[in-house]
């Protein structure tokens, strides 16, 4: 059966809506499994599988102002093209005062979100990979530099990597040298999630937040679907523990490398999921 090609209850117009999804089907440098253009497809049907309401936050989404743009045309577009029509549609969401929901795509998007905002906001990324390498195959907007990019605009001090169980070895040498604070799975697993979050959250202090969440970060087990998956992963109530840590602080959401043909729909339904969680938790906290 197919659904309405936009995400459900996103029933609100342009100007009226708080927040604003967007997809952005973008797939020119994965570098293990190809498909991720097809994930925002795949997440908005997914979508229409869920209630209205949401009985953990109790939230009703048709009491939300939301909006689903559709995509960027970005096909056809090599990765700086496609980080400037990213930035130029998020500045112009900023503008208008909208909450701005990406939905990728690769993680390669993420930067050209970021440069939107000013360089004095924090971000807080779940992803099983560092992503801090200069370049990669000839390309430094390449999805395996994406923390490097984002460091490029904002102080890698205000950067929290939190999932990681996967980093090239100048990588790890790198951003202890840089500085940059991470936290692995192998440690999440020892100290616990509650502990984990304290110490985020202690780091980031009362810091605005753009929080980009790379699906790999959940292990394979839930999330087989994606581009480059990792065992030893986060599990969908850890993600919901971050969110409602940190929902009061966001600005700006994105939710990448969802790969639609390598599973059987488990990873974009609870993708579909994490985003209806993720507008509820912050319609709780905010004066939207």
């Amino acid at each position: 059966m197919v659904f309405p090609n936009y995400f459900a209850d996103a029933e609100s117009g342009f100007d009226e809506a708080d927040f604003v999804i967007f997809g952005v089907p973008y797939d020119k440098t994965s570098s293990f499994r190809h498909g991720v253009d097809k994930g925002p497809r795949e997440i908005r049907q997914s979508s229409w599988n869920f209630e209205t309401f949401d009985l953990r936050t109790g939230v009703d989404l048709k009491d939300i102002k939301l909006h689903d743009y559709g995509n960027l045309d970005v096909k056809n577009l090599n990765t700086k093209e496609m980080l400037e029509r990213v930035g130029d549609f998020t500045c112009k969401l900023l503008a208008k005062n909208k909450f701005p929901i990406a939905i990728g795509g690769e993680h390669s998007i993420t930067p050209g979100i970021v440069k939107a905002y000013p360089n004095d906001i924090a971000v807080l990324s779940l992803d099983a990979h560092m992503d801090l390498r200069e370049q990669y195959e000839n390309d430094v907007n390449n999805h395996a530099c994406v923390t490097r990019r984002i460091a490029d605009h904002i102080d890698i001090k205000n950067i929290a990597v939190i999932g990681v169980r996967s980093a090239e070895k100048k990588e790890f040498e790198y951003a202890q040298k840089a500085g940059l604070f991470f936290i692995d799975t192998f440690s999440i697993n020892k100290r616990g999630i509650s502990e984990t979050i304290k110490e985020t959250k202690k780091y980031l202090t009362d810091k605005k937040i753009y929080f980009t969440l790379d699906i790999d970060v959940v292990d394979p087990a839930y999330a087989p679907g994606t581009s480059t998956p990792e065992p030893f992963g986060l599990d969908p109530f850890d993600i919901l523990e971050f969110i409602d840590a940190f929902s009061s602080q966001l600005i700006g959401f994105d939710i990448v490398e969802v790969c639609p043909a390598y599973d059987h729909g488990e990873t974009s339904i609870l993708a579909a999921k994490l985003i209806r969680s993720i507008v509820g938790a912050i319609w709780n906290k905010s004066s939207l």
